[in-house]
């Protein structure tokens, strides 16, 4: 199973990973992250997670299939797919998009202002 972990962490942080996985030779785990909570949630909508969902296990799928097990429109479905496919959540090649991930873990800590 290959999960995907959704966090927030600073350009330090992710240079720290890289810096780790390239020193041991071992592959990182999936993440992906935002500079700050608000970042993550701006862009990872209701709509958006709907979405991640119904891709997962699903293998390549063009826009309209998946705007049809969305019950949603093929416009708003489309912002939605390049709003993914801009942070590294989902894929394109020439048989669609796709979520290459079993899950996903979001991680952040809360903290004061």
């Amino acid at each position: 199973m290959t999960t995907v972990t959704i966090g927030v962490a600073t350009r330090e942080e992710i240079n720290a990973r890289f810096v780790r996985a390239m020193s041991t030779g071992r592959r990182a785990a999936p993440f992906i992250g935002f500079s700050d909570e608000r970042a993550l949630w701006k862009t990872l909508t209701p709509g958006r997670w709907g979405m991640l969902k119904a891709m997962t296990g699903a293998g390549p799928l063009a826009l309209r299939e998946i705007a049809r097990r969305l019950e949603r429109d093929v416009r708003g479905v489309h912002a939605d797919a390049h709003a993914l496919l801009a942070v590294g959540l989902i894929e394109r090649d020439a048989d669609g998009f796709r979520f290459p991930y079993d899950a996903v873990h979001v991680d952040f800590v809360l903290k004061a202002a």
